[in-house]
Order: structure tokens, then C-alpha cells, then sequence
């Protein structure tokens, strides 16, 4: 028979893992709550450019998970939990609240940049802080910014007038 070692989940310096956490927890909650709430303007979005910002949002709603799926790996990767339950992030998010019931598209699509602005203050202080802190996950913090910019960029032009 052989014998199982005991082994730790990783190899990383604990007070490098609980600073990653740190960081990138907040990280996942705003993108949480960008999600949830962009599926909230999704539903309830009127005007002249209804399917296309309907379209776009779900989009938008796409990417937040998905880029809060892969904060939250990194994180668990590292070995340590992580509180994404919607009690939590109603709590802990930074960004703000968006409209209840139906909204103009411009409303709507303000709304949504407000909200990722927010996110992305939380995103950058993430790549401010892990710049020395863990590299790798420093790397995840930026590809996040330059996904939610580019979201951001698409929802903007259906309002910008030049």
C-alpha cells in the first residue's frame, strides 16, 4: 500500500494569499453585483435602441461573471475562501444602486457605466496593491480592467454625442 502525504493546497506565502484575498475579493462582490444588477437594466431597458442595448447588457452581464469567476479562482486556487453569497455582496458592493422597473436606454446604459466605474476603482486598487504583492494575480486584476474598459466603451457610445 502507499502512503498519502499530507500536502498543503499551495505553495504561496500565506501573507501573500491572504493580500491577494484582500484585494480581490472586493473585486469579485462589485463585479457580483455589476452582474446582478446588469440583469436588472437587461430586463427592464425601453427606447429606440432597445435590442441592441438589451443585447449589449447581457453581454456586459457575461463578462462580469466571468471575470468574477476568475478573481474568485485565483483566490481559492490560493487555498483561501471566499463570501460571494448575494447577502454578502448587497453589503459589501461599491457600486451604486441601480434603478428599480423600467428605464430609458441612456438611464439604463448610465447606470451601468456608473456602475463599472465603481468597479473599476475596486479593479485598480487591486493592481495598485498586488503590483508586488503576487504578479499572477496582479495579471488577473488587469485583464479584468481592460474587459470591463472595453465594456464600457461599447455601452458609452450608445449615448455619446461626438
Amino acid at each position: 500500500m502507499t502512503e498519502i502525504t499530507a500536502v498543503s493546497q499551495t505553495s504561496a506565502d500565506p501573507d501573500v494569499t491572504s493580500g491577494v484575498a484582500q484585494f480581490l475579493a472586493p473585486v469579485v462582490t462589485d463585479l457580483t453585483a455589476l452582474s446582478v444588477d446588469g440583469k436588472q437594466a437587461h430586463w427592464h431597458v425601453r427606447g429606440p435602441n432597445f435590442q441592441a442595448v438589451h443585447e449589449l447588457l447581457d453581454l456586459v452581464v457575461t463578462n462580469a461573471r466571468t471575470f468574477a469567476d476568475t478573481a474568485a479562482e485565483r483566490v481559492v486556487a490560493l487555498g483561501l475562501p471566499l463570501d460571494a453569497r448575494i447577502q454578502t455582496v448587497g453589503s459589501k458592493a461599491t457600486t451604486p444602486k441601480m434603478s428599480a422597473g423600467f428605464q430609458q436606454a441612456d438611464v439604463v446604459i448610465g447606470q451601468v457605466i456608473a456602475a463599472i466605474d465603481a468597479t473599476l476603482v475596486t479593479v485598480r486598487t487591486a493592481i495598485d496593491e498586488l503590483a508586488d504583492l503576487d504578479p499572477v494575480s496582479q495579471d488577473v486584476a488587469i485583464e479584468i480592467a481592460r474587459g470591463l474598459e472595453k465594456d464600457r466603451w461599447f455601452l458609452f457610445a450608445h449615448v455619446a454625442t461626438k
